[in-house]
């Protein structure tokens, strides 16, 4: 046996017609293109399994040297989901009231946001996705993650698919500093916050802001030339 074989499988893959390929990618940029970021969630239950296979979805992501840094952790606890809105919107009221710089505040009015976090305690889910900055062995000593940004991002914008696929709502929060979720959550040193995703239906009133993305135009070039 040689090293390259060594510890590898066969790949399970499955080629498609160029007619399907096309077809599929259609439909699933038609899908995407009407994803949304939604702050009014409705408190009617969902099916646990959906948030389980999201999280599942989220975990096939590709990471630095295979070592998956990243933990989710579900609250559906009525009381638990009190206190982080409450810790949530104490920062975020600061955040608008002191920290924002004026143009960060200008920015953001066109989402029509500000401190009040309802939704943490509407969402029947909230998913806090916590990166883990280092390993730890069974030995209890510390091992290197690598890519650790990188990789949880690309399992974080997996999971935003996977919950809207299903017809499921998420919005990305992120009320910095988020030091508070480690401590309610009891979460270890090695792990710090790095997205709280609510999760539920969209409320039946449910409004988004008028918005464009940026044409293909204004994301895409072919083929750069070198300068010279």
């Amino acid at each position: 046996m040689t090293e390259r074989e060594s510890g590898f499988i066969p790949l399970e893959f499955s080629r498609l017609g160029e007619e399907e390929m096309v077809s599929r990618a259609r439909e699933f940029c038609a899908l995407m293109q009407r994803r949304r970021s939604v702050r009014f969630i409705s408190s009617e239950p969902i099916p646990r399994e959906c948030v389980e296979l999201a999280v599942r979805t989220a975990a096939t992501a590709p990471s630095g040297a295979h070592r998956q840094p990243w933990r989710f952790v579900i609250v559906d606890d009525p009381d638990l989901k009190r206190e982080i809105r409450e810790a949530a919107e104490t920062e975020e009221r600061e955040n608008y009231e002191h920290r924002f710089p004026p143009d960060w505040l200008e920015a953001l009015s066109a989402l029509g946001t500000d401190w009040n976090k309802e939704f943490l305690e509407h969402a029947p889910y909230l998913v806090i996705v916590f990166k883990q900055s280092y390993g730890v062995d069974s030995d209890g000593e510390k091992v290197n993650n690598y890519y650790v940004n990188e990789s949880v991002g690309i399992a974080c914008g997996l999971f935003i698919a996977a919950l809207h696929n299903m017809g499921l709502a998420t919005l990305t929060h992120t009320p910095s500093p988020m030091g508070f979720l480690s401590r309610l959550l009891g979460r270890p040193a090695n792990e710090k916050p790095y997205i709280l995703f609510p999760i539920g239906y969209p409320a039946a009133d449910a409004t988004v802001p008028d918005l464009k993305r940026k044409s293909m135009e204004e994301v895409v070039q072919w083929n750069v030339p070198a300068h010279e």
